[in-house]
C-alpha cells in the first residue's frame, strides 16, 4: 500500500509551498543513491519521496490528491483531474530530473528552459564585436570624437527581428513545448539537451523571412560616433553598450569594444602621464652655457636654460607639460634629456682652434676624463707592485 505523500515528505495537509521544497530537499539529499549506494530500501525511499513531491508541487495534482488520494493517478481513478499518467505509467521521470534544478538551481543563478538560454523572449543574445582604432599621441592628450563604421548584424527590418515573414508568427515548438529542451531516459537518470527541432529557442518558423532567411538579423554597415577621453592609454577599451551583433529573432543586441593603439611620435615617447624628449646639444652651448626651444605636447614651446658645462644625459623637468591624466585635471611632467653632439666635418681653421684649447690646457675642465685615467694609472701601478 503506497504511503500518504504529506507523510512522505513528513509536512501537514496544510503545508505551503517553501514548506514542501524544503522538507523535499533534505529527505532527498538523505536518500539520494549516489549518498547510499547499494541500499535498495534508501533507493526505494528515494523514488517515494520524489513521487510524492511531483504530485504535491503541482497546485492541481495536490487539489486532485487531496480530494481522491492515490485513486487520483490510477486507471479508472480521476487521471483527468490529477493530468496523471496512470500507476504503471507515473511520469517519474520528471520529477527525478526536478532534482538537480530544485537542488541545484538556486545556487546556479538558472533554471532549465528556453528563456534561459537566451532572452525573454527566446530569442539568443548578439555576440560582442572588436574594433581597433589607431590614434595619434596629441588626440589621446586632448582627447576627440571620432566616427567609425562596422559591418555587423543588423535587426532585420522587413520582419521586425522575429524571422518569420510579415503576416506571420513564430510559434511554439511542438517537441519541446517552447521550453527549448528535451528529455531522455537513460538507466535511472534523466538527461536534459538542447531541443534538435527549434535550436533550444522554443520557436519554430514555418514561414521565414525571406531578406534574413529567418534568422531576424541581416549584415549591414553602421557609422558609430566614438567619444575619446584626454588621457588614454595605449590598450584602452571604450565600450558602445547594445552596438554589437543583433540578437538571433529578436534577442538583445552585444556589445561593441573599440580597442586604442597609440601611433609612434617622431619627438616624444610616453611613460604614463610623463612626457619624455631627447634634444640634441651643440658641443659649445653644452660647455659655455645657453638656451633651447623645444616643443610640447599640447602645441606650444618651451625655452629652456642650459647651464655652462651640461652633460650628456642630463635631464631638465617641465612641471605640468607632461600627459593629461584620464577622467582627471592633472597633467603629467615633461622631462628633456640632452644628449651632446661631437662636432664633425670641421673646417680647418675649426680643428686648428681645438688644438689650441686642447693644448692650452686647463684644470678640472674634463673632471671625468682626468678622474677616470687617474684610476687608470692607480690599476697598472698596483699591477707593477711584486
Amino acid at each position: 500500500m503506497t504511503s500518504d505523500f504529506y507523510n512522505l515528505l513528513g509536512v501537514s495537509k496544510a503545508a505551503s509551498e517553501d514548506e514542501l521544497k524544503k522538507a523535499y530537499r533534505k529527505l532527498a539529499m538523505q536518500y539520494h543513491p549516489d549518498k547510499n549506494p547499494g541500499d535498495k530500501a534508501a533507493e526505494k525511499k528515494f523514488k517515494e519521496i520524489n513521487e510524492a513531491y511531483d504530485v504535491l508541487k503541482d497546485p492541481q495534482k495536490r487539489a486532485a490528491y487531496d480530494r481522491f488520494g492515490h485513486q487520483a493517478f490510477t486507471q479508472g481513478g480521476m487521471g483527468a483531474a490529477g493530468g496523471g499518467a496512470g500507476a504503471a505509467g507515473f511520469d517519474f521521470s520528471g520529477s527525478f530530473s526536478d532534482i538537480f534544478e530544485d537542488l541545484f538551481g538556486d545556487f546556479t543563478g538558472r533554471r532549465t528552459g528556453g528563456a534561459s538560454r537566451g532572452d525573454a523572449g527566446g530569442g539568443a543574445r548578439g555576440n560582442d564585436i572588436r574594433y581597433n582604432l589607431s590614434i595619434t599621441l596629441e588626440e589621446a592628450f586632448k582627447g576627440k570624437t571620432q566616427n567609425i563604421t562596422v559591418t555587423t548584424s543588423a535587426t532585420c527590418e522587413a520582419c521586425d527581428g522575429s524571422g518569420a515573414e510579415k503576416g506571420t508568427k513564430p510559434e511554439t515548438c511542438g517537441t519541446c513545448n517552447g521550453r527549448g529542451t528535451v528529455r531522455a531516459q537513460q538507466g535511472f537518470f534523466t538527461i536534459e539537451r538542447t531541443c534538435g527541432t527549434c535550436k533550444g529557442t522554443g520557436k519554430i518558423i514555418k514561414t521565414p523571412c525571406k531578406p534574413c532567411a529567418g534568422s531576424g538579423r541581416v549584415r549591414k554597415d553602421k557609422t558609430l560616433s566614438v567619444t575619446i577621453p584626454p588621457g588614454v592609454e595605449e590598450g584602452t577599451r571604450i565600450r558602445l553598450s547594445g552596438e554589437g551583433e543583433a540578437g538571433m529573432r529578436g534577442g538583445s543586441a552585444g556589445d561593441l569594444y573599440v580597442f586604442l593603439s597609440i601611433k609612434p611620435h617622431k619627438l616624444f615617447s610616453r611613460d604614463g602621464a610623463n612626457i619624455y624628449c631627447s634634444v640634441p646639444l651643440k658641443m659649445t652651448t653644452a660647455a659655455l652655457g645657453g638656451h633651447v626651444e623645444v616643443p610640447t605636447i599640447d602645441g606650444g614651446r618651451v625655452k629652456v636654460t642650459i647651464p655652462e658645462g651640461t652633460q650628456t644625459g642630463h635631464q631638465f623637468r617641465l612641471r605640468g607639460k607632461g600627459m593629461s591624466v584620464l577622467r582627471s585635471a592633472a597633467f603629467g611632467d615633461m622631462y628633456i634629456e640632452v644628449q651632446v653632439e661631437t662636432p664633425r666635418n670641421l673646417s680647418k681653421k675649426q680643428k686648428e682652434l681645438l688644438k689650441d684649447f686642447d693644448s692650452a690646457g686647463g684644470k678640472n675642465t674634463s673632471p671625468e676624463t682626468e678622474g677616470f685615467f687617474a684610476k687608470v694609472k692607480e690599476f697598472w701601478e698596483d699591477l707593477k707592485e711584486p
